[in-house]
């Protein structure tokens, strides 16, 4: 009986079961499926709008294509149009902007100091050059000064010389001086007339150069000499000599020429386009090869009115004093001319201007990667700025490094026809 009972239980239990795993499977069956993509976000996808160059030029095409050098062009989709640079832009990327080592600093007002620079020569004061030229003509007798270079004292003896004519000349003021000491008790016509002949007498004598010394000697003895002395009439050093011991000279004849150096020339030649800088009057610092680390002092004096156009220089003539003799001709110098601001004004580096020998440009930074090449116009210069007169204002960020680079990355030259038509086509 008991047995019996248990086998019924069990009976039950697994009809239960049955019965739950069959309503189980039919609820599987009745409830809808939900696809599992549907349920997961659907991503939608970007319409593409064309392909540009991957150099950043103004060309872009609706279908894949390679630019001249192989080079995929880029996909641009919607949304993406402000990353494209426009016609007048060069794009480069950033991977390649920090490879180039790109730099740029902002266009800045600053005081312009400038100092031209420019290589000249030493030269003698032409004011300060005497020719010994005897006014008669005689014969040289004896020689103290008989070399080039030789450093001659104001009233130093040079050369004696014998004439003729000198000797006539001194006889008739001693004849003269001598009547005119026996006729003083004579009327005054006969005193007048004699002292009018001396008088004659001794103004020929200082025409031809004799001193008061030796005028004096014959005054007193009475007896004229048969040579003369020429004395220097400044202190200097003989830059000519063509006198020689016993030679006869012309009236007129050069002799000696003596320069004084105590102060000399520099000719420096200045180039045209710094010309109308400089002013007379104005400093200059003078150094030469000759005294390393040594510097002397001058002023522009003069400004030649004429170019050389060989070299495209004007010549500037700067005095400069030389007490010791340091400076002598025929050296050469550099020497450095500051010129005066005239205020503050619109500057960039040097570095960021690329001349193309018709006009000058600049690369604008635009963005991330994106330069605009931009013309300028340029004014003074200094050692490290250049004034901008025009195409900039104060704040625009321009390349100052890797900017020829950029060129050469990104064909700037089509970059600049494309801007070169764009200014064309504004003032058409």
């Amino acid at each position: 009986m008991k047995t019996r009972l248990q086998i019924v239980v069990i009976g039950l239990l697994l009809f239960v079961v049955a019965a739950l795993g069959f309503w189980a499977g039919q609820r599987r069956n009745v409830e809808p499926k939900v696809s599992t993509s549907a349920s997961a976000p659907q991503t939608k996808e970007k319409k593409l709008l064309f392909y540009r160059n991957p150099m950043g030029l103004p060309d872009t095409s609706p279908t894949p294509k390679k630019d001249p050098m192989g080079m995929d062009y880029i996909a641009v989709y919607e949304g993406e149009e402000s990353d494209v640079a426009d016609e007048n832009e060069v794009k480069i990327s950033s991977a390649k902007v920090q490879k180039l080592g790109v730099r740029s600093e902002a266009a800045q007002l600053r005081e312009l100091d400038q100092t031209l620079r420019a290589m000249g020569r030493i030269e003698v004061d032409e004011r300060k050059v005497v020719a010994i030229a005897p006014k008669f003509d005689g014969y040289i007798d004896a020689l103290h000064v008989n070399a080039v270079g030789q450093v001659v004292s104001k009233g130093q003896t040079l050369f004696e010389a014998y004439s003729p004519e000198l000797i006539s000349a001194q006889r008739e003021y001693a004849i003269a001086m001598q009547g005119l000491a026996a006729l003083k008790d004579a009327d005054a016509n006969a005193q007048r007339g004699m002292q009018q002949l001396a008088d004659a007498s001794l103004l020929r004598l200082k025409n031809w150069d004799v001193s008061e010394a030796q005028i004096t000697a014959l005054q007193k003895s009475g007896e004229s000499r048969r040579s003369l002395s020429f004395r220097s009439p400044v202190a200097g050093v003989v830059t000519e000599k063509k006198a020689l011991k016993g030679m006869r000279f012309m009236s007129g004849e050069t002799l000696y020429q003596i320069t004084d150096l105590s102060s000399v020339w520099l000719m420096a030649d200045v180039p045209e386009q710094d010309i109308a800088l400089l002013r007379t009057g104005a400093k200059a610092s003078v150094s030469l090869t000759a005294y390393p680390g040594q510097t002397f002092s001058g002023k522009v004096s003069f400004i030649y009115p004429s170019l050389n156009p060989q070299t495209r220089t004007v010549p500037v003539r700067i005095e400069l004093a030389n007490p010791q003799a340091l400076l002598k001709p025929a050296m050469f110098a550099q020497v450095e001319l500051p010129v005066s601001a005239k205020g503050k004004v619109l500057t960039i580096p040097h570095s960021a201007v690329i001349d193309s020998g018709v006009r000058q440009l600049v690369l604008l930074v635009r963005g991330e990667g994106r330069f605009e090449p931009r013309e300028v116009k340029l004014g003074a210069r200094s050692r490290q700025w250049v004034e901008v007169t025009g195409g900039l204002n104060e704040g625009d960020v321009v390349v100052t490094a890797a900017n020829f680079l950029i060129d050469a990355e990104s064909n700037l030259k089509a970059a600049v026809a494309g801007f070169t038509s764009a200014d064309h086509a504004q003032k058409n």
